[in-house]
Parts: C-alpha cells; structure tokens; sequence
C-alpha cells in the first residue's frame, strides 16, 4: 500500500481535550499552509452537524474545506473521483464500520481512495474512520462491541476508544487471544501515521492518553505501549521557568486572597 494514512483513536472538531492540535498537526502534515480538506461522514449517514463542525474547525485556519454525501449524492450530484483526486487530505468520520464499509464497497470509494493514496492524498481517519483501513477492528455498530472486518489497506488491526470504553478494549483482547490479527489500541486525542504501509509517527494530544501495541498471548491480548510524541503546543515560561498560564492562576489567587 503506498501513500500516508493517518488513524486515530478518537477525535471531535471542537476546543476540547487536544482536538484542536491534532487538527494543527493534520495540516502540518499536509505541507501546506491552507490545504484542500475533505470530508466523508459516511459512517454516520452524513449529518448536517459533524459537517458543519468540520468546516468551522478547519476552515477557521484557512484550509479549503469540503465535504462529500454519499446519501445526498442525488440531489447533490458531484463527480466523486475528480474532487477527491484535487484534494491535500481527506478526512473519514466516525460512526459505524459495518455502514461505512457497507455504503462505500457499491461506490468503489475504497478503491477510489487507494488511487488518491497513490497520486500523494493524504487520508485521514477517527473512529470507525480509523478501523476500516486495517484486516480488522472493534465496533459497537449494533450496539455491543463486536469484532468486524475492515478494508484491509493495512495490515493487523486497530481498536479506538481504548480506554474510554472497557468493554471494547476487553473485547478486542479477547478477539486478538482467539485470532484477530494483532494491532493497536488507541486511546481519543492519539494518533499512528503509516507511510506505505508502515507505522512512521505515534502522537499524544492528551495527557494520559496513548497508544498500545497488542499481540497474542497465552491467555489473551497482551498490550505493550508504544511511545508517542506529545503534539500539545509548549507553554509559554515565566521568569522562574513555570508554565504562564500556572503563573497567571497564582496570580489571580494571590490577588483574590488579599481582597479577603
């Protein structure tokens, strides 16, 4: 598999917990300073608000935005392959893995992606966008975590929301014992880049949020964590060396205390 795919384990387009440095890190990657940016929400039957929330976090930074509706494309006629082809990146939604690969195999969208991996597009994925690269993945698509098929561009598999859900990672270690490919488990606001097919960048957004790479053991998954960069912009120093936004805090307190 050639071309740059970047998978992670959850991420939503708002101010919160990290998100807004992984979207300054997926542009980064991209080379450019306002890149072309597409979204494909299919996993989640392309709802209005995620749409909107995509084209106000990244279009707030300059990049060209876009998006593509597969359930739309009726009224909303596009030629698929001659807009993603012209994109920088593209970008695919969470929500359910068996839908999307279930909406995507009749458009030939994972083909048509391969070839945009191959003419230099980078992809990029959160959730279930993230699983369906990979031989296998973990999805609470019917509403308990179950083991499903993915695309296969990559190999192994991958779990998300590792530790924000129990019962997945549980899941996942358990399906990994029994035969799943081995893979990854990561956690929201961490990401793993693969470049032709092999992982090159493991990053952290989050403090306490990682990535974990899990095999087969004798009883079960057996986890590992892998290194991860933290992607989180550095705190400006004060003149004793203590992060300023800390210094500010104390300041306000000290204040605060003498006004008592």
């Amino acid at each position: 598999m050639k071309g740059r795919i970047l998978v992670m384990g959850g991420h939503e387009f708002d101010r919160l917990d990290g998100n807004e440095a992984i979207v300054e890190h997926v542009i980064s990657l991209t080379g450019k300073k306002a890149p072309k940016i597409c979204l494909l929400p299919t996993a989640s039957g392309d709802p209005e608000d995620q749409i909107s929330r995509f084209r106000r976090s990244f279009g707030s930074r300059g990049c060209e935005v876009s998006d593509i509706s597969l359930f739309r494309l009726g009224a909303n006629p596009i030629d698929v392959s001659a807009h993603l082809m012209k994109q920088d990146a593209i970008y695919v939604g969470g929500g359910s893995l068996v839908n999307l690969v279930a909406v995507w195999r009749p458009h030939g969208i994972a083909e048509l992606i391969e070839e945009c991996l191959e003419r230099g597009v980078m992809v990029v994925g959160q959730s279930a966008g993230a699983m369906c690269w990979f031989e296998a993945g973990i999805t609470s698509s019917s509403g308990r975590p179950e083991p499903a098929e993915g695309l296969g561009l990559l190999k192994g598999s991958l779990c998300v929301h590792y530790h924000r859900d129990p019962d997945r990672r549980s899941r996942y270690l358990a399906e990994v014992g029994k035969g799943m490919p081995p893979g990854y488990g990561a956690d929201d606001q961490t990401g793993l880049l693969f470049a032709d097919g092999e992982l090159s960048e493991v990053f952290t957004a989050r403090e306490g949020a990682g990535v974990w790479k899990v095999t087969r053991g004798e009883e079960g998954g057996v986890e590992e964590p892998v290194e991860a960069k933290d992607i989180r912009p550095k705190k400006e120093a004060g003149p004793d060396g203590s992060p300023i936004d800390d210094l500010r805090a104390l300041n306000l307190y000290r204040r605060s205390v003498r006004l008592r």
